[in-house]
């Protein structure tokens, strides 16, 4: 008879213990950037919900946010960055394809010789980032996940593109996910549409830039029709589906905190879940700008600030995004 293996086991349950934030230091208007689009303040704001968009100044790096966001999450868990198991870090902004941002990181936050690793998922990735710090919890593969959005978008926004630079803004947001007595997160309920692969992403590929030194480099763009009407009605029903794995129904949410895309399409997301006027609906793209991996912690944290009493309350949280990927799952606010 072969020997028995011994399988990890982790803890029964799982919560998001605290947040930390890291935005651009740069408030860019409409006005700012509404010449090259031959376009107003008012267009902007009607569109998009956009007021301002903030964005790192020139050396500041992805990495330099992850770090900032990170430090303030860990102080805030009141853990040793020695107990970090797992660092995640969600981002399509990393200066190199390969070492991966997460492994700078664990090394600049003292989280060595935790593992670490890139997930690639766009607006989806800090839903992702969640999901999998969830799951290696439970399986006992770490103790204490470090999960990371971190964008700086600002580096792929072509200043004449009409149809997504306008929205971009940099940031980061991180969590700390750790053992819980009871759960804190919920099941989550993820996939993709590959058939709209290229509704939203690069405008070409990185070996065109390669090929052409002299060209431009790749910028991001978007079919905004396309992806307004998969956002607002298929997503809504990924939302539903998250919903009720959780046993959960609107009126138990004290928040619904979306990936900050577009504000008509949070605004129609509300109507379509039929959220009670209980509910408070996160809307940080205003003042931050769409930040795509970052999006969702960073409007978390801004709500919190806003509104401390929603926290121990539940949040439905949703990301979407190039792909086309999308997560969703409930969760406890710390």
């Amino acid at each position: 008879m072969s020997a028995a293996l011994t399988p990890s086991t982790g803890a029964a349950h799982t919560r998001i213990y605290a947040l930390g934030a890291a935005r651009g230091e740069l408030a860019v208007t409409n006005d700012d950037i509404a010449g090259p689009i031959d376009s107003s303040d008012e267009w902007i704001r009607q569109r998009t919900g956009v007021i301002t968009r903030m964005r790192a100044g020139e050396g500041v790096e992805a990495v330099d946010l992850a770090e900032a966001a990170s430090r303030e999450a860990i102080a805030a868990a009141g853990i040793e960055p020695g107990q970090v198991g797992a660092v995640i870090v969600s981002t399509i902004s990393n200066t190199v394809q390969t070492p991966s941002l997460g492994a700078l990181l664990a090394e600049r936050v003292g989280a060595n010789p935790a593992a670490a690793y890139d997930v690639s998922a766009a607006c989806a990735g800090y839903t992702y980032g969640i999901a999998q710090a969830d799951a290696l919890v439970r399986a006992g593969l770490a103790e204490y996940v470090l999960v990371v959005g971190a964008e700086k978008l600002s580096d792929f926004a072509k200043p004449t593109d009409r149809t997504i630079s306008f929205l971009l803004g940099d940031g980061a947001g991180a969590a700390i996910v750790g053992p819980a007595d009871e759960p804190g997160i919920g099941a989550t309920v993820w996939g993709s549409d590959g058939s709209k692969w290229d509704a939203v992403g690069m405008d070409r590929p990185l070996r065109d830039a390669f090929a052409d030194p002299d060209g431009e480099f790749p910028t991001l763009r978007q079919e905004g029709q396309t992806v307004f009407r998969w956002a607002v009605w298929e997503m809504a029903k990924v939302a539903q589906r998250a919903l009720d794995a959780a046993g959960i129904v609107p009126e138990d949410l004290a928040a619904f905190i979306p990936h900050q895309a577009n504000m008509r399409i949070i605004d129609e997301f509300a109507k379509q879940l039929k959220l009670p006027d209980t509910v408070v609906v996160a809307r940080d793209i205003a003042t931050t700008g769409n930040t795509s991996a970052a999006s969702i912690p960073l409007a978390t944290h801004a709500l919190l600030a806003e509104h401390p009493d929603l926290s121990g309350g539940l949040a439905l949280q949703i990301g979407f995004g190039a792909g086309l990927v999308y997560g969703a799952q409930v969760v406890r606010l710390p």
